[in-house]
């Protein structure tokens, strides 16, 4: 098992920024990923770190704006956001795939999941 811990949600203004962080522990895995969730919405891919040697991959609709990082010494995967904006209020939730997994933008693919962290862009 994985275990997952987000921290770093809160309210914002718009073209704010925040830093969300993600402690992992347990056993090793392959990726983390950012998904987010809005009311009435399917959880939404937001970006993906390969844990070792740190690929990163976005969505298009944070490409620029956000930048997903990795410190292997502390087990904790950061989501850096900037320029937020009102529609990208939402449950913001980080996720690990299997070793020998590469589990793509799919949630169903990644087999551990946080909490959740909520995230609230006012405009």
């Amino acid at each position: 098992q994985v275990q997952l811990v987000e921290s770093g949600g809160e309210l914002v203004q718009a073209g704010g920024s925040l830093r969300l962080s993600c402690v992992a522990s347990g056993r090793s895995f392959s990726y983390i990923g950012w998904f987010r969730q809005a009311p009435g919405k399917e959880r939404e891919f937001v970006a993906r770190i390969r844990w070792t040697i740190g690929n990163t991959y976005y969505a298009d609709s944070v490409k620029g704006r956000f930048t997903i990082s990795r410190d292997n010494a502390k087990n904790t995967g950061y989501l850096q956001m900037n320029r937020l904006e009102p529609e990208e209020t939402a449950v913001y939730y980080c996720a690990a795939g299997r070793l020998g997994i590469v589990p793509g933008t799919l949630p169903v693919n990644y087999d551990y999941w946080g909490q959740g962290t909520q995230v609230t862009v006012s405009s």
